[in-house]
C-alpha cells in the first residue's frame, strides 16, 4: 500500500459521477469540507489482498503517528490509485479503506472516507511546513520478517538537529536556511522521514532513453541489466575510486558474498546493522548475502598477524556484488537498489587519536571525489552527543574543510557499533537527499570479531576501526549525476556527464558521403590518442546528424566538410560552452581533451564505432 499525508489547512471534495466498480454511498458521503485535517491519499496494491484486515491496521497506525505529530484535528482517508501501477481489485481496496475508517474510529479519531469509485473534484491547500507533506509504504508481512535490532532501534532513534556554522552550533529549527537552499532541502528530507517515492524520479528516463541502464524484468526488484554505455562509465568510476585508494595506500582483496547465520560473531554483527537480508540455502545451512564487505575484511583481519608498526592498516574490496533486500516501496532507480557495487575500506587505527587522523585524510579523499564528478553536495555528521561534544574541534576542522554550514545530528547515547559518521549528500530533482561519500568511527566490531594489533611493549590491544566508501555505491553516483544533469536540463541548460565519463567523447559529423574517408581517418587518429570517438555515417541530414548528437550529450561534436579537409581545421562544437563552435586543428582539439580528462582512466568505446553498425537495446 502507497499512503500520501497532507496536512491540510482545508480539504473539500466532491463525488461527481460513478465508475464501474464504484461503492454504494449516502448522499453525505459524496461531498465533504475538512479545516485542520490530515489527508491520507491511499492506494490499496496486490500484496494487500493477502491479508487486508492486517494491512487496514498497519496503515491506520502510520497515518496514526503522522496525525500526532503534525496535531491535525481530523482525518480524511481519499482513495487514489494513482500512487501506483499494481493495484489491488476494487473489492481489496474497498475492504482495506473501510478497514482503515474503522480502526481510526475505534481509537476515538474524527475520521471521513471519501468514496471509492467514483470521479471526485477536490481542492487543498497544504500548510508547507516539514513534516506537512510525508509518504508511507505498508507491506503486510513486513512484521513478520525477521529484522535486526538496530532496524528496529533506527526506528526509536532518537535525536537533535543542529547547523554548525561559523563555528557555532545551531539548533536546526533555528537556522536561516534561506541562503542555503539547498540544505534546507537536504535537513526536511532527513527529518521527514520516509524514503519512498511518490512519482518517478527523472534519471530513470534518462537511464532508459540513454541506453545505460534498465530495469530486468526476470529478476527480483532492484536488480537491473546495465547496457555497453552504462556498463563504460561503471567500470571507469570503479577503476577511478579504485585507484585513488591504491595510492592512499589501501591493500586490495577479494572475499566471499555469503556467510552463514550460524556464525556466532557475524549473526551478532547483523543485529547491529540496519539492513534486510537475503537468505539462501544451501543443503541444510541457513547463509546470507552480504551487504557489504565488512563481513570478509574483519574475518581476514582476525587471521592476520599486525603490529603497530603495520597501523594504520586499510584493506580496500570493491564489491560486486552487494545486497540488501529493500523495502519495495522504496526501490526507485539507480538510488536504492537490492543488488549494488560498492567500494569498501576498513582502516585500523591504534588509537582514536590516529583514527581521526585517518578520518580527515578519508574526508578530503571524498571531497575530491565530489569535485572529480563535479557534484555539487551538502554535509551530514551524525555523532553520539558525548562523543561531539569531547571532539568538538575535530568537528569544526571537518566543517571548515567544505567551507559551508554542514548538519549536525547528535544522538543521545550509541545505537549502532559507531560514534560518528560524515555524509555527503546530492538532492535530486524530487527533493529527495541521497548519501554518496561516507566513513564511519566504528568503536564496536575489533572486539566482536577479536581483531589486535600488538603494541610496542609487547601488548595486544584493540584497534579503532574506520568504515569507509569515498565514492558510495557506484549506481548511486550514477543516479546522482542524472538527477543533476535532469535539473540542469529543466533550466534551459545543457545536461552533459563530465568528460571522462561520457560514452562517446567526440562525435565526427561528414557533411555528405565524400568526407567519410577523411572522417575514417581522423577517428583512427582520435582512438590512438586514447579519446573515445564515433562516426555518424547513417544517411541523414547534417542538421539530424548533430541534433542526435545533442541528444546523447556528446560533448564534442566535429562536422567535416570540404572547407575542414583543405584547411586542416575542423569545425567543433564544444557542449560546455553552450554548443559554442569554434576552429580547432587535430592536435589542439586532442590537447584540450587530455587536459580536461587529466587524472582520469580511460576505457574504449564499447560499440560499434560507426553509428550504422548500432543495434537499439531498447
Amino acid at each position: 500500500m502507497k499512503i500520501l499525508l497532507i496536512h491540510a489547512d482545508y480539504m473539500r471534495y466532491e463525488a461527481k459521477s460513478k465508475t464501474r466498480v464504484a461503492e454504494e454511498v449516502e448522499e453525505g458521503q459524496r461531498e465533504g469540507e475538512f479545516k485542520e485535517a490530515l489527508v491520507a491519499f491511499i492506494a490499496v496494491e496486490e500484496g494487500d489482498g493477502d491479508d487486508p484486515l492486517r494491512a487496514a491496521k498497519l496503515a491506520a497506525e502510520e497515518i496514526e503517528d503522522v496525525y500526532k505529530k503534525v496535531g491535525a484535528e481530523r482525518i480524511v482517508v481519499y482513495p487514489y490509485a494513482h500512487l501506483s501501477s499494481s493495484l489491488s481489485s476494487p473489492k481489496t481496496a474497498t475492504i482495506v479503506l473501510k478497514g482503515i475508517e474503522a480502526e481510526l474510529a475505534k481509537k476515538g479519531y474524527e475520521v471521513m472516507r471519501a468514496p471509492f469509485g467514483w470521479y471526485k473534484s477536490f481542492e487543498i491547500r497544504c500548510k508547507g511546513h516539514p513534516l506537512s507533506e510525508l509518504s508511507r509504504g505498508v507491506i503486510v508481512g513486513e512484521e513478520k520478517e525477521k529484522v535486526s535490532k538496530a532496524l528496529k532501534a533506527e526506528k526509536k532513534l532518537r535525536s537533535k538537529w543542529y547547523v554548525l556554522h561559523d563555528g557555532k552550533l545551531i539548533p536546526a529549527d533555528e537556522f536561516d536556511f534561506s541562503p542555503f537552499p539547498s540544505l534546507k532541502i537536504f535537513y526536511e528530507y532527513e527529518t521527514s522521514g520516509t524514503r519512498l517515492m511518490n512519482r518517478e524520479p527523472p534519471h530513470i528516463r534518462l537511464m532508459k532513453e540513454h541506453e545505460l541502464v534498465d530495469y530486468e524484468p526476470g529478476s527480483d526488484p532492484g536488480n537491473l541489466r546495465w547496457y555497453p554505455k552504462g556498463n563504460l562509465i561503471k567500470k571507469l568510476l570503479e577503476e577511478h575510486v579504485t585507484n585513488i585508494l591504491l595510492d592512499y595506500g589501501a591493500m586490495q582483496v577479494e572475499t566471499p558474498i555469503m556467510y552463514s547465520l550460524d556464525h556466532p560473531q557475524l549473526r551478532s554483527y547483523l543485529d547491529r546493522f540496519p539492513a534486510r537480508q537475503y537468505i539462501v540455502k544451501s543443503e541444510d545451512r541457513e547463509y546470507f548475502l552480504r551487504f557489504a564487505a565488512c563481513f570478509g575484511q574483519y574475518l581476514m583481519k582476525h587471521d592476520m598477524t599486525i603490529s603497530y608498526k603495520n597501523l594504520p592498516l586499510k584493506l580496500y574490496e570493491l564489491t560486486h556484488y552487494s545486497f540488501r533486500r529493500e523495502q519495495r516501496g522504496e526501490l526507485a532507480g539507480l538510488k536504492r537498489l537490492r543488488t549494488f557495487t560498492m567500494p569498501d575500506m576498513h582502516t585500523l587505527c591504534r588509537d582514536m587519536e590516529q583514527a581521526k587522523e585517518e578520518f580527515i585524510n578519508q574526508y578530503k579523499l571524498s571531497m575530491r571525489w565530489m569535485s572529480d564528478l563535479e557534484l555539487e553536495y551538502d554535509v551530514a555528521m551524525r555523532l553520539v552527543k558525548d562523543f561531539y561534544h569531547e571532539n568538538e574541534d575535530f568537528i569544526k576542522q571537518l566543517a571548515e574543510l567544505v567551507d559551508k554550514p554542514i548538519l549536525v545530528e547528535l544522538w543521545d547515547k550509541r545505537f549502532f557499533y559507531f560514534v560518528m559518521k560524515f555524509e555527503f549528500s546530492v538532492n535530486d530533482a524530487l527533493n529527495k537527499a541521497a548519501t554518496l561519500s561516507t566513513v564511519q568511527v566504528d568503536v564496536e566490531n575489533t572486539k566482536r570479531f577479536d581483531i589486535k594489533y600488538i603494541d610496542e611493549d609487547g601488548e595486544a590491544k584493540y584497534p579503532v576501526m574506520l568504515h569507509a566508501s569515498i565514492s558510495g555505491g557506484i549506481d548511486r553516483n550514477l543516479y546522482a549525476l542524472l538527477e543533476v544533469q535532469g535539473m540542469r536540463a529543466q533550466r534551459g541548460e545543457k545536461p552533459m556527464l563530465p568528460l571522462w565519463l561520457s560514452p562517446v567523447q567526440v562525435r565526427i559529423v561528414p557533411v555528405a558521403k565524400d568526407h567519410l574517408e577523411y572522417c575514417e581517418k581522423l577517428l583512427e587518429d582520435l582512438e590512438k590518442e586514447k579519446i573515445r570517438a564515433d562516426l555518424d555515417d547513417e544517411d541523414r541530414t547534417l542538421q539530424r546528424k548533430i541534433r542526435e548528437a545533442e541528444k546523447e550529450w556528446v560533448p564534442y561534436i566535429v562536422v567535416v566538410g570540404s572547407k575542414e579537409i583543405e584547411s586542416g581545421e575542423l569545425s567543433v562544437r564544444i557542449r560546455r560552452e553552450k554548443g559554442r563552435q569554434v576552429k580547432l586543428d587535430k592536435k589542439s582539439l586532442v590537447e584540450r581533451i587530455k587536459q580536461e580528462t587529466e587524472g582520469k582512466p580511460f576505457r574504449r568505446l564499447p560499440l560499434p564505432r560507426k553509428l550504422s553498425l548500432r543495434p537499439k537495446f531498447r
